[in-house]
C-alpha cells in the first residue's frame, strides 16, 4: 500500500491511472474502485466498468452510500446488500440496481481536506463480507493521497479534459450530462434542478445509464 501511494503522483503523470486503481483495488482486498467529486456529481475516475455504473447509478437515482452515508467517522460499510435492511430501508432501488451489476458489498471513503468533504472513494466486491482493520484503515489513507491530486483536478486549477471519459482517465464523466440538463432546461423552460430530475427520470425509465440518456438529448441538437 505504501508503494501505492507514493506511486499515486507518477502513474497520474504517466497517465497510468487505471493500472494503479486496479492495483489499488486488489491491495484493499476490492474488485473495483471509482472516485468522483461534488457528493457524487461528478465521476473523474475509475478502475472499471462496473465501479463507473455503480456510482451512475448513485447519481441517477440520488441515493446511495456515497451520497446519503454517514462519512463523519469513516468509511460507509454495506457489507452485504442483499442482508442488510437499513440500507434496503435507505436505498431501495440503489441496492437493487447494484445488485443487478452482481455487487454484493459497497464501501465508500470521504475525500476531504480538513473538515470540508469534497469527493468520495467508492469500492465494491461481488462477495459480501465487510473491510477488516487494516483494509478500513488503508483506504483512508488512499483517500487522502488522493486528496491532493482531486485538489488539482479540479475544474479552473489545471483545465482537466472535458470529455465522457473513459476508464482510468481524468476526464469529465459526466460532462454530457450537464449538457444535456442546460439543453433540457433551455427546451423545457424549467430550472436546472427540474431539468436534471427530468433526465434521470428518463435514463431510469428507460433502464439506460445516464450517460446514454443524455447523449440521446445531444444528439437531437440541429448540427
Amino acid at each position: 500500500m505504501q508503494e501505492l501511494i507514493v506511486g499515486l503522483e507518477r502513474a497520474a503523470e504517466a497517465g497510468e491511472h487505471r493500472m494503479w486503481a486496479v492495483r489499488c483495488a486488489h491491495a484493499l482486498g476490492l474488485e473495483g474502485i471509482a472516485v468522483s467529486l461534488r457528493w457524487g456529481a461528478e465521476l473523474v475516475w475509475f478502475s472499471d466498468d462496473t465501479s463507473a455504473r455503480l456510482l451512475d447509478a448513485q447519481f441517477t437515482l440520488g441515493q446511495g452510500p456515497g451520497i446519503t452515508g454517514d462519512l463523519s467517522q469513516g468509511p460507509c460499510q454495506v457489507a452485504d446488500l442483499g442482508a442488510d435492511a437499513d440500507a434496503a430501508g435507505r436505498w431501495p432501488q440503489f441496492a437493487a440496481e447494484a445488485q443487478a451489476l452482481g455487487v454484493r458489498a459497497v464501501f465508500v471513503w470521504p475525500v476531504r481536506t480538513g473538515a470540508a468533504l469534497f469527493g468520495t472513494l467508492t469500492g465494491y466486491r461481488r462477495t459480501p463480507g465487510p473491510l477488516t482493520v487494516r483494509e478500513a484503515a488503508d483506504g483512508l489513507r488512499v483517500a487522502d493521497a488522493l486528496t491532493g491530486r482531486l485538489l488539482a483536478w479540479e475544474p479552473g486549477a489545471e483545465a482537466p479534459r472535458n470529455g465522457p471519459g473513459r476508464a482510468g482517465a481524468v476526464d469529465l464523466h459526466w460532462a454530457e450530462v450537464h449538457q444535456a440538463t442546460g439543453v433540457l432546461s433551455y427546451r423545457l423552460g424549467v430550472p436546472l434542478e427540474e431539468a436534471l430530475i427530468r433526465l434521470r427520470a428518463r435514463a431510469y425509465a428507460s433502464g439506460r445509464p445516464l450517460t446514454e440518456a443524455a447523449r440521446e438529448i445531444l444528439r437531437e441538437l440541429p448540427s
